[in-house]
């Protein structure tokens, strides 16, 4: 059933040679790497004006200049990680020019940013996009955790497919958002320039007063609530071999478009809240207020709203594109378990996508689904990996000293130290709102990849023998434990048998007549094996088969001990939950006792 379950939804296994089949052209590309950057048009004005409004409406109107600052910074950025992707086509982004250009940690620094930048990718991302279908339908609110778990879960199945076919899948709904988007710019600036809302505007604003006064320091917190605009930028290079060929050129074209739509899209949104006076409010956004207003709320408003809520719920798709892709390489070099190498049966990174679902999931339910929460842990992941990806490229510069290596330089140089100063300003302006999180969150993950360097640095020493002694351990004893006499436990006794001479049954008691019916029957087959009946006062099936364990180790420490389960397997699956799970609950507490060898014996139910 599991296995008929898991084709229909992830479909059918594809063979290793079919990888290059996968690859992906720039009109897929630029919805699957994309639209996170996208869609931040979505919510980094409104990110803005949340904190500018507390000046009063006069200082609502630094919304342009702000923005106008953060689209320079996309620029720069632009220019430098079009760079990075000629120089390495591998893919790996921040992590990789880090590493191999600043050393080890700067490498892990950049990694566990990313990684944590994309968690909170597809979290920010899903809560937003619940945020845009909560402002159109109010009735739906109180079921946003559940909206949002929902559309993780689709997210992760579409991309459990391969990043192919879940591109295809989301190519649409990306395409359809930038027409609606720039339909609803280009027509609200007619209105407005041709004075048909203007009036309306002003009789249905309300203007908040001023709660502080307009402070520089609250400007820099307006402008790095506002890079979470930037967010996403560096997607396409780390996924550069998932271009078709040739890739690093597909994917530099990619990025300079995605660029040229992202700086039209998030000045237009800026501008036009800043022509009709929007403000933000608690139960509706900055975007759907602007398409009411230009549309009155008929019928394109709400495929805007429609557009929205696609577009934030589908960029979570380029955090799964990233996300695994980084968590595999991290992998390789053997700072993440193994298993998030190894591709699936669809030639995607499984259990990295599986990861990143549970982990956004996991952050959805801490911070209730709350985009402004969520927002302040956003930036200063992605920033810090911004620094380190530009200033591990002056340094290969630098060294390589190529062909036009001082313009090159002086681009990352800029970039750098424009990210650099970015980052700084994010990470003292939201600290005390939740960036603190971040800052220590990071640090942790990096130690968690020393701690699994450090264990796979070791298996080598701790695995390779020192001689090769084929000689059969002193004694070797074989414990079956049971709760009942049937097919299977005779089955077993008999597989025992053919392991040792000193075969026992172990049989907890539980209850007392059980027990005496237990040795009525033992004795009624006259079977030729001891059955030692261990007591448990405290009706703990666990503990007193433990404690007799290491009561035969204590007797003779050369020795090896087999515990053989016995188990029948019911017919349909359903069946199981009719029945204890002592077998599974014997296998775990006894995986990590030394000495001791675990094995089960099955036997088969027909109906």
């Amino acid at each position: 059933m599991l296995k008929t379950m898991k084709r229909f939804f992830v479909g059918e296994p594809l063979h290793s040679k079919d990888l290059h089949h996968q690859r992906i052209s720039k009109k897929v590309a630029l919805a699957v790497f994309s639209s996170d950057a996208l869609s931040s048009v979505a919510y980094a004005t409104e990110e803005i004006l949340l904190v500018l409004v507390v000046a009063g409406i006069g200082a609502v109107q630094l919304s342009l200049p702000i923005a106008l600052a953060i689209g320079g910074l996309l620029i720069i950025l632009i220019s430098s990680y079009s760079q990075t992707i000629h120089t390495y086509p591998s893919g790996g982004g921040a992590y990789i020019v880090a590493k191999e250009n600043l050393g080890k940690y700067p490498g892990l620094v950049a990694g566990a940013s990313l990684l944590t930048d994309y968690i909170l990718t597809v979290s920010v991302s899903i809560a937003s996009g619940v945020a845009a279908i909560t402002s159109a339908a109010p009735a739906l609110l109180p079921f946003k955790i559940h909206l949002c778990v929902a559309f993780i879960l689709l997210i992760t199945l579409a991309n459990l497919r391969g990043i192919k076919e879940s591109g295809v899948i989301f190519a649409i709904p990306t395409y359809v958002f930038v027409l609606t988007f720039v339909f609803m710019i280009g027509f609200g600036l007619y209105r407005y320039l041709s004075g048909e809302v203007s009036s309306f505007t002003t009789e249905t604003s309300h203007y908040p007063a001023p709660m502080q006064a307009l402070t520089l320091f609250l400007i820099l917190r307006a402008f790095s609530s506002g890079c979470a605009a930037l967010t996403g930028v560096e997607a396409i290079s780390n996924g550069v071999p998932q271009f078709q060929k040739p890739e690093s050129k597909n994917a530099t074209v990619t990025l300079l478009l995605m660029g040229v739509i992202l700086f039209t899209l998030f000045i237009g949104i800026t501008e036009l809240s800043r022509f009709f006076h929007i403000l933000p409010q608690e139960k509706e956004t900055v975007v759907s207020q602007l398409a009411r207003i230009i549309f009155r709320g008929g019928f394109f408003y709400y495929v805007v709203q429609c557009a929205t809520a696609l577009i934030l719920i589908l960029a979570a798709n380029t955090a799964f594109a990233g996300f695994p892709s980084l968590a595999s390489m991290l992998a390789k070099d053997g700072f993440m378990p193994r298993q998030l190498g190894n591709l699936g049966d669809r030639l995607a990174f499984s259990n990295g996508i599986l990861l990143l679902g549970f982990a956004s999931a996991l952050l959805i339910f801490m911070f209730n689904a709350n985009v402004h929460s969520l927002i302040p842990l956003y930036a200063v992941g992605v920033f810090t990996s911004f620094t380190l990806s530009q200033s591990g490229m002056v340094v290969h510069w630098i060294k390589e000293r190529g062909k036009l290596w001082i313009p090159k330089v002086m681009i990352n140089a800029l970039g750098s130290v424009a990210t650099f100063i970015a980052l700084i300003v994010i990470a003292a302006t939201k600290f005390t709102h939740g960036a603190w999180m971040v800052i220590i969150f990071i640090p942790i993950v990096i130690l968690w990849f020393l701690a699994v360097h450090r264990h796979y640095a070791s298996l080598p020493e701790q695995l390779h023998p020192d001689f090769v002694d084929l000689l059969p351990p002193k004694l070797h004893r074989v414990i079956i434990p049971i709760s009942t006499f049937h097919k299977g436990t005779v089955k077993t006794l008999s597989y025992a048998l053919s392991l040792s001479e000193d075969v026992r049954a172990v049989y907890i008691a539980l209850d007392p007549e059980r027990t005496i019916m237990m040795k009525e029957i033992w004795d009624g087959w006259c079977i030729d094996i001891p059955l030692v009946i261990l007591e448990s006062p405290y009706r703990s099936i666990i503990q007193p088969l433990i404690k007799y364990i290491d009561e035969l180790q204590a007797e003779e420490p050369d020795q090896i001990i087999t515990v053989v389960i016995p188990e029948f397997v019911p017919a349909k699956w359903w069946q199981s939950i009719l029945h204890n799970q002592t077998a599974w609950l014997l296998r775990g507490a006894l995986l990590f006792k030394k000495g001791v060898v675990v094995t089960t014996s099955r036997h088969f139910l027909e109906h």
